[in-house]
């Protein structure tokens, strides 16, 4: 892994969705944790197990398709990344932007954790934006 651990994230998830593969073993750290946590528990990843394998920890992900064949074409997943090491982007409560409305979310680091953009706007904090998922 390189030195950005987030677009690493996104980058494997990405790939297998486009692949269409059912699973995606990413590695562990704290902050892949909570963005796969986040990913779960807005229905974009059906089931997360952790996994050792010499002295190694990683995270197993089980992706969730469409059921309808005839869009197969389509990608189910379609993940940004916003904030990077070179340039970091920051908003208030009142600046994060909808994605598509509301259907799509966006992860952001605040000073309480990584967290969605309804439950910073809930709490009324803003953050670093660092990916938007549709």
């Amino acid at each position: 892994m390189g030195k950005d651990t987030i677009a690493n994230i996104i980058t494997y998830i990405r790939n297998a969705d486009m692949n269409k593969k059912g699973i995606v073993q990413l590695p562990f750290t704290n902050i892949t944790e909570k963005i796969v946590k986040i990913l779960l528990r807005e229905g974009f990843v059906e089931n997360i197990r952790k996994h050792r394998e010499n002295n190694k920890y990683f995270l197993v992900l089980t992706l969730r398709y469409r059921r309808n064949r005839k869009e197969s074409s389509k990608n189910f997943l379609n993940l940004k990344r916003i904030s990077t090491p070179g340039l970091r982007i920051y908003y208030n409560y009142q600046q994060i932007p909808r994605i598509l409305g509301g259907m799509g979310i966006v992860i952001l680091s605040t000073s309480r954790g990584i967290m969605t953009d309804r439950e910073a706007r809930l709490e009324k904090i803003g953050g670093e934006v660092l990916c938007y998922i549709w």
